[in-house]
């Protein structure tokens, strides 16, 4: 029996029980890990990495996750001319015929979306302007960890700069019944035409919003920051810090969350910037286990993705 390919190129591409069907996998296969157990569940299985932006984080744990079951990576620099070179239908088509996954790193949303039309096996979001799906899986598999598999009712706050990651994150707490406050200067807030889609997609999620970051994160659980000037932004970089000059993720601002509270951040990071070196280097800090948990979310996420879509 065929079925139509499935793709993760933003968490509004799975339900609820996917979401935590996928998380599952993960939390299984990383215990297996701890164990020295390293199944070859993906014996022979190729995917394809494509990279427009610099990456640590994400490169390296496809390729790992890839070695670890079995399977193969390729990495597609700029010499195969993504976007450039050939048109999106044949380039999609073309490399589904050698390939089983592909993830992409890209500069905009709509190339991977493009590229999705005409692939016919599964394209994972590796990050784009507008979604990261991949952190946001890492990042709510991190909290189960911390505070329990059950995750409703908590509060996960963000601090700073309504980007990509943000977004991603409000969806997944959605999902899963978590509450999302926001900390966030004005003009830096979610656009009319992210709440509204926001809303339609998670007609339940508790979304709070507040000038003030003391206000977003009374009693958080998780307290999430990012870099004020993300990669394309430098020429920004003098207005933007100043904007955003009262929102650094200090000592003071950790002690506002909830006592069992933790630190959050994708990374890298600028310390003495969007967060206080003491805070990050600090014992609430999760940034290590955070950025581990890539590799085994997205375990869970090609696995998922691979038995979901029969070619």
């Amino acid at each position: 029996m065929t079925t139509e390919v499935r793709h993760l190129l933003d968490i509004n591409d799975l339900t609820t029980a996917e979401v935590l069907r996928i998380l599952q996998i993960s939390r299984e296969l990383k215990a297996k890990l701890r164990q020295g157990v390293r199944e070859p569940l993906l014996s022979s299985r190729m995917l394809a990495l494509i990279f427009e932006k610099q990456s640590l984080r994400t490169r390296v744990s496809f390729e790992t996750l890839m070695a670890h079951m079995g399977g193969s990576s390729l990495y597609l620099g700029d010499d195969v001319g993504f976007g450039k070179r050939e048109p999106m239908c044949d380039f999609g088509r073309v490399l589904s015929e050698m390939i089983d996954c592909v993830a992409v790193r890209a500069k905009s949303h709509g190339s991977v979306v493009e590229l999705a039309k005409y692939s016919s096996v599964p394209v994972i979001n590796a990050l784009t302007d507008e979604a990261h799906p991949c952190q946001a899986l890492a990042d709510i598999l991190t909290l189960q960890e911390i505070f329990g598999e059950d995750l409703r009712g908590r509060t996960f706050a963000w601090v700073g700069d309504a980007n990509n990651v943000a977004r991603s994150l409000a969806l997944i707490c959605g999902r899963i019944g978590m509450r999302f406050a926001m900390g966030t200067p004005k003009k830096y807030q979610f656009s009319e035409s992210t709440l509204a889609m926001l809303k339609t997609a998670e007609p339940n999620l508790e979304l709070f919003v507040s000038e003030d970051p003391y206000e977003a994160v009374r009693g958080a659980s998780a307290i999430y920051t990012d870099v004020w000037v993300s990669m394309g932004q430098e020429a920004e970089r003098t207005r933007r810090v100043a904007d955003f000059r009262d929102y650094q993720v200090s000592a003071s601002l950790m002690r506002a969350a909830a006592p069992d509270a933790v630190f959050m951040h994708c990374l890298p990071a600028h310390r003495g910037e969007e967060v206080a070196a003491e805070v990050i280097d600090g014992p609430q800090s999760r940034i290590i286990p955070e950025a581990g948990n890539r590799l085994h979310a997205q375990k869970g996420a090609v696995l998922w993705l691979l038995d979901a879509s029969v070619r």
